[in-house]
């Protein structure tokens, strides 16, 4: 995908950082994101409810530093 696209489809850092911070769209944002920038084994691997609490953190450590899903996005 483009290399501007910003984290959850578009939107800004602050409405990034809220929907992050919530955990059920952060899982749901988080699977579809990663699927549609074509990572297909962090899309999955962020469904599993282990890991998925993993990817949870560092998708807000990832919007706290850098406003994008740049780790396993």
């Amino acid at each position: 995908m483009a290399n501007n696209q910003r984290a959850y489809f578009g939107l800004g850092r602050l409405a990034s950082l809220i929907l992050a911070i919530i955990p059920v769209t952060a899982w749901i944002l988080g699977v579809a994101t990663r699927l549609s920038r074509g990572k297909l084994l962090w899309g999955i691997l962020n469904i599993i409810p282990g890991i998925a609490q993993i990817f949870w953190i560092i998708d807000i450590i990832s919007m706290l530093l850098f406003e994008d899903l740049k780790i396993c996005a």
